[in-house]
């Protein structure tokens, strides 16, 4: 935060006017978002919903708040329009926090929640919510008994966070059966090592290998050493065989081996090629699993394979087109057939005869920034790897190499920092 008040309480913000950098209004504040964390922690601070001129209510990211001061909010002045999508993983202040019963600690006396604080943190962007007000006393609303009003810290009160002994996996399962991979990862990554390995061990091993591939490295290695090691081999198996491959490099020889050991020998088979690799090369960040069809496949065919739905976007955005034997590598590489081709032309058309053979594939030991420019020249999602002897290996993904051009923490202080951006 730039400038403005380090602390303001919740209701304050009720109806203050947001601005962007030159003094236009973007809307009102209506409501605080949080994400409750367990152990007593106190909530991380996700955004402001704000309600924009046509009454529409939006999110607003608490990093894209620049000051908070003199009754306005200030912005970036970068503001997605689109409605707000209450999460399950979100509460609302206003809307669900205030006038709830709690718990003072040591008294053990139940209290009405009136406000509740939050404060930006030191050298940082975030904020989190640090005190409750609350007034003792029964009764709800308008037939509330007056009685004396205290500030307490977060930690002194119970009965808003997620508790870990009260509350089983299947429960959090329940409530995040809707999030994306992503979304979970973000909720698995502030849940307490102990409740996270409760919460995995409780996925199934498809889901589970969806979420791993978007946690941090050490959240990955975490979580997988705390499983059984056959079932660690299968999560590996489920995982994309890149980045199982990349969770793979990071555990120490021993493990890998014996991981590999339990694995499908074709499986082990991909890990061990795609590890051979340098990790920033296109066989480093090559997936071994891109669509392979023969040249007497159909358009039909091809169009089959692109509707599976556990493809990532990039992987159906084109086929590529190979002598047998059809498992990577391949027999010799023909060329690849793009969607927006196979939607044009009628079903019954060989693939064969739709080729773009134009462009050069890459090598295996093409370098990142070569892999980048190839990409973004060509306007490519994907781009097949092939070897000296013709045959193809895999393909490179746009979403692969964006994991390798950003930071090493952008799923910290990006991804979990933006979460509910709706």
């Amino acid at each position: 935060m730039a400038a403005g008040t380090s602390r303001v309480f919740v209701s304050h913000l009720s109806g203050v006017r947001v601005f962007d950098p030159n003094g236009d209004q973007v809307g009102r504040v209506r409501d605080v978002i949080v994400m409750l964390r367990v152990g007593g922690r106190p909530p991380r601070v996700l955004g402001l919903v704000v309600e924009v001129v046509s009454r529409r209510r939006i999110f607003l990211p608490i990093t894209r708040v620049t000051g908070v001061e003199s009754g306005q909010v200030v912005t970036t002045g970068v503001v997605n329009m689109q409605r707000f999508e209450q999460r399950p993983t979100e509460t609302l202040v206003i809307g669900e926090l205030l006038d709830q019963r709690v718990t003072l600690v040591q008294a053990g006396e139940e209290v009405t929640v009136l406000d509740v604080s939050m404060v930006r943190l030191p050298a940082r962007r975030d904020w989190e919510i640090d005190k409750v007000f609350v007034r003792r006393g029964r009764g709800r609303g308008l037939r509330r008994r007056a009685g004396e009003t205290l500030t307490v810290s977060w930690s002194a009160v119970t009965g808003f966070a997620l508790d870990e002994h009260a509350q089983g996996a299947e429960a959090l399962l329940a409530t995040f059966d809707q999030l994306r991979p992503a979304d979970l990862a973000g909720v698995l990554h502030h849940l307490s090592a102990k409740r996270r390995a409760e919460v995995a061990a409780a996925l199934d091993d498809d889901r589970l290998a969806d979420v791993l591939e978007e946690l941090p490295d050490d959240d990955q290695v975490e979580i997988l050493g705390k499983l059984k090691e056959e079932r660690a081999a299968d999560v590996l198996e489920a995982m994309d065989p890149d980045d199982a491959a990349d969770l793979l490099a990071e555990l120490p020889e021993r493990v890998q081996e014996r991981l590999l050991g339990l694995m499908e020998p074709h499986e082990a088979a991909d890990m061990r090629r795609l590890m051979s690799y340098e990790e920033r090369t296109a066989g480093g960040l090559m997936t071994t699993e891109p669509i392979v069809l023969r040249p007497d496949a159909t358009v039909a065919d091809a169009l089959a394979r692109v509707r599976n739905p556990d493809l990532s976007a990039a992987l159906a955005a084109q086929v590529y087109v190979c002598r047998p034997p059809d498992e990577t590598p391949t027999g010799k590489y023909l060329g690849t057939v793009h969607f927006q081709r196979l939607l044009r032309d009628p079903p019954f058309t060989l693939v064969s005869s739709l080729l773009d053979s134009d462009l050069e594939p890459l090598g295996p030991d093409t370098p990142l920034p070569a892999v980048t420019s190839f990409l973004a020249t060509y306007n490519m999602v994907a781009v097949p790897v092939v070897d000296e002897g013709g045959s193809l290996l895999g393909a490179v993904t746009v979403d692969d190499v964006l994991d390798h051009l950003l930071p090493e923490d952008w799923r910290e202080t990006e991804l979990h920092g933006e979460a509910g951006d709706g």
